[in-house]
């Protein structure tokens, strides 16, 4: 199976402090692997380097076998990697539609970024009902909903999700997670980074447990769910 991206003694600090201390990893075409572990873990920082949107201090970080330190989230937008930041960043003031356009930004495919338009749309039902509506006016779980179909316009061969269940209503948590697995089952290889590890190892093929910087738990996502110590660290139990 083909590494779309891997991670090699990343390591990023924050005026002084190591958030990241060396971590390994890979991720391997039409894959989901999750990231998981408390807060503070280095999760989201890792994520950033990979994005370009932080500057690792040590290591490598490669997509589709080329090294992409230096890159910024411009280039990699245009190499088919693309982000879902925490938070979600939607254009507040932009309708659902201009937001999901704005996805789109990087293609001059017309017929291609109406179909995709088309696709985004009947995956998200309650977006295509309020197509425009101005996004800032959307609940928490709908925003999160055009922060991903924004992505996805993009047509990412690798999405990285940030912590895509954070702040939302159980029943909204459940549709995140229907969403993300109906995106890798479409062909998208899915990074996914959460703090509810129950969720991301249920749907999950591999998955890496994050403390203090450093990968300190790996292997198949199922096994770790099941893992007396990770069930105990992250499920309560």
């Amino acid at each position: 199976m083909t590494i779309l991206l891997k991670v090699t003694g990343l390591k990023v600090a924050y005026g002084g402090i190591q958030a990241v201390k060396g971590v390994d990893f890979d991720v391997r075409a039409g894959e989901l692997v999750s990231l998981i572990g408390s807060n503070g873990a280095g999760k989201t920082t890792t994520m950033k380097a990979i994005t370009g949107t932080l500057p690792m201090s040590a290591g490598d970080i490669e997509y589709l076998g080329k090294s992409i330190r230096g890159q910024g989230p411009w280039d990699l937008v245009r190499q088919g990697l693309a982000m879902v930041p925490e938070g979600r960043g939607v254009f507040t003031r932009m309708t659902i539609l201009e937001n999901l356009q704005m996805g789109a930004y990087i293609r001059n495919d017309k017929a291609a970024i109406l179909a995709d338009l088309d696709k985004v749309l009947a995956t998200f039902p309650r977006l295509k009902e309020r197509h425009d509506q101005l996004a800032g006016t959307l609940s928490g779980g709908e925003q999160q909903m055009l922060a991903v179909g924004r992505a996805l316009m993009s047509r990412p061969r690798l999405l990285l999700l940030d912590e895509p269940s954070m702040g939302l209503s159980p029943l909204m948590v459940d549709k995140i997670f229907e969403v993300v697995r109906e995106v890798c089952a479409q062909g998208v290889t899915v990074l996914l980074v959460e703090q509810n590890a129950s969720r991301a190892l249920a749907i999950a093929d591999r998955a890496c447990v994050m403390e203090s910087g450093l990968v300190t738990l790996r292997g198949d996502a199922r096994e770790l769910l099941n893992d007396p110590k990770v069930r105990a660290a992250y499920l309560g139990e």
